[in-house]
């Protein structure tokens, strides 16, 4: 889910600029699909509450529509981890023609992805998000705050708490008074998808590491800083720390992406610290309008919010139809029902050129958008850690150890010092 962060000032460029109509998709040569033959191509998808097999078919048959010549088998990935399963069938010998959300660091050093030129990427707001080596290898299509706190009014107005926190401290002291009244602060859980335990120490690096050191994964890459040095021990505290106190309810964490979002849907939990996608499930949900968001709050309560702008389809630069493949991703990714599909069903927030969002979105969504307009407003944006994809992002395989090590400090298993040096570690293997 990056140097694919772009820079607040690029951002607010981008939001105050007349855009221009999307132009993809309307390209003359798709009429002329009966000429070329059959072409099939093979697409890596990935399935949660969100994105089901409907919003995925559907999507494909708009732009076979367009390309009749162009057959697509569609595949799926049996965890939400679609970088792994890629590499997976990579080391097999069957690496998919399309994948979408595949991370490309490590695929494109391999000479494995084809490398997007730049008239390909003249509909992209930041077309250089993600670049590796400086080429692009997974098109920079959508925007996304990771993470969010989402919270029950109802649950916080039982609690006495009248107002979101600013500041840190108040969230403390907020998780104390609802846990004095019975209630989990947290919903966190990981399970055989993993990720959802790494959110709250995205936040706390967030604020306590890149909101210092921007460049920080830079730097790590260079080798001039490491994860067991103080800042990010202290990142990995503050996670400990909840989970000690009883504000992350370990027993929650072998719970997977599909059943932590029930648990806090039905009240299991008072806040859901998750990426901005989240507010698709929320919108559709009987309880949208007892649900607010706020970012990961800083010591001082100043503005902050993680943001990864990428995402988008990487193309097998081996692929036996290798023109089909091309077309197919980027009639995909422009296509303004997808896009707009892609918004209504997952929350994206499209980084087209000319794109404008539905009118019809839900509160949920409204209010996720809202903070992240206003971060990049006031220029608070720094990237969000263990979502980069590009040359800033974590090494390959790093992620999964990342994701380990948080949940290790959640469960007790390892102190913030000791899973510190594992990364360290880890990340040496790597190198």
């Amino acid at each position: 889910m990056p140097r694919t962060r772009t820079t607040a000032a690029l951002l607010a460029l981008a939001m105050a600029a007349p855009l221009s109509a999307c132009s993809v998709g309307s390209d003359s040569s798709s009429s002329s699909g009966s000429s070329k033959g059959t072409q099939e191509i093979t697409f890596l998808t990935f399935e949660t509450p969100n994105l089901t097999p409907q919003y995925w078919d559907a999507a494909i048959k708009r732009v076979t529509a367009k390309y009749p010549y162009i057959k697509v088998k569609r595949l799926v990935s049996p965890t939400a981890d679609r970088t792994a399963y890629a590499k997976q069938l990579r080391a097999s010998g069957q690496l998919p023609d399309v994948m979408i959300a595949v991370a490309p660091t490590g695929f494109a050093e391999a000479g494995d992805l084809y490398a997007w030129q730049p008239s390909e990427l003249k509909d992209f707001l930041f077309p250089g998000a993600g670049a590796i080596n400086g080429k692009i290898y997974q098109l920079p299509t959508n925007s996304q705050s990771i993470p969010n706190v989402y919270y029950r009014k109802s649950i916080f107005t039982a609690a006495g708490i009248t107002a979101p926190p600013k500041t840190y401290a108040e969230l403390l002291a907020d998780c104390a008074k609802l846990k004095a009244k019975g209630t989990t602060p947290f919903v966190v859980g990981g399970g055989k998808d993993a990720f959802p335990t790494v959110l709250p120490l995205t936040g706390t690096v967030g604020t306590d590491v890149y909101r210092k050191t921007p460049d920080w994964m830079d730097r790590r890459r260079d080798g001039k800083v490491k994860f067991a040095e103080p800042n990010f021990v202290g990142a990995l505290k503050k996670v400990g720390d909840l989970a000690s106190k009883g504000y992350i309810d370990s027993k929650m964490v072998s719970l997977d992406y599909a059943a932590t979002e029930q648990a806090f849907l039905k009240g299991k939990g008072a806040m859901y610290p998750m990426g901005s996608w989240f507010a698709a499930s929320g919108d559709k949900s009987p309880i949208k309008n007892d649900i607010g968001v706020f970012p990961w709050p800083t010591d001082d309560g100043s503005e902050l919010m993680p943001v990864y702008t990428g995402g988008g389809i990487d193309v097998n630069a081996h692929a036996k139809n290798l023109d089909a493949a091309r077309k197919f991703a980027l009639a995909f990714q422009l296509d303004q029902t997808n896009l707009d599909a892609s918004v209504k069903s997952d929350a994206l927030f499209p980084a087209i050129k000319g794109y404008k969002q539905p009118s019809d979105m839900g509160p949920v969504f409204t209010e996720t958008y809202e903070l992240w307009k206003q971060a990049v407003k006031d220029q608070a944006i720094v990237k969000a850690f263990a979502w980069e994809t590009g040359d800033d992002a974590l090494l390959p395989g790093v992620d999964a150890k990342v994701f380990a090590a948080t949940q290790d400090v959640i469960l007790g298993r390892k102190s913030p010092e000791a899973a510190a040096a594992y990364l360290d570690d880890e990340w040496k293997k790597a190198s």
